[in-house]
C-alpha cells in the first residue's frame, strides 16, 4: 500500500490517482479472477460500493424472438477510480467482500 500500482493480470489501464483502500485491486491486496463484465453504474449511494447494471438479450424459443433483460451487480468501487452514476465500467469477479459484493470495478471506460 505504498502508492505503486500492481498488475492485476487483465489488460486495463491503471488509474492515475492512488488510494489506501485494502480492497483496491491496483493498490490493495484484492486479487481478481473469473468473469469480466461491462455495464453502467446506476447507483453510488453506498460507502465505497456501487450498483452496476448489465443489459442483454435472451432468445425465447417459443415465440422465436429476443427479449430484453438486465442484471444488477453490487460491486466494490475503489476511491481511486472516482465513478459516478451513468459511467460505463468494466467489473471483474473477486472473492466475496460482503454478503452481496463479489465484484470490483477495474476500469472506467
Amino acid at each position: 500500500m505504498n502508492g505503486e500500482v500492481k498488475d492485476i493480470g487483465i489488460d486495463v489501464k491503471a488509474p492515475q490517482a492512488t488510494c489506501e483502500d485494502k480492497h483496491c485491486p491496483f493498490h490493495g491486496e484484492l486479487s481478481v479472477r473469473g468473469q469480466v463484465i461491462d455495464g453502467i453504474v446506476v447507483s453510488v449511494k453506498m460507502d465505497k460500493s456501487a450498483v452496476v447494471e448489465k443489459n442483454y438479450l435472451k432468445y425465447d424459443q417459443k415465440y422465436e424472438r429476443y427479449e430484453k433483460r438486465s442484471s444488477r451487480y453490487s460491486v466494490h468501487s475503489p476511491p481511486c477510480l472516482e465513478v459516478k452514476v451513468g459511467d460505463e465500467v468494466r467489473i471483474a469477479e473477486c472473492r466475496p467482500i460482503s454478503k452481496t459484493v463479489s465484484f470490483v470495478i477495474i476500469e472506467k471506460r
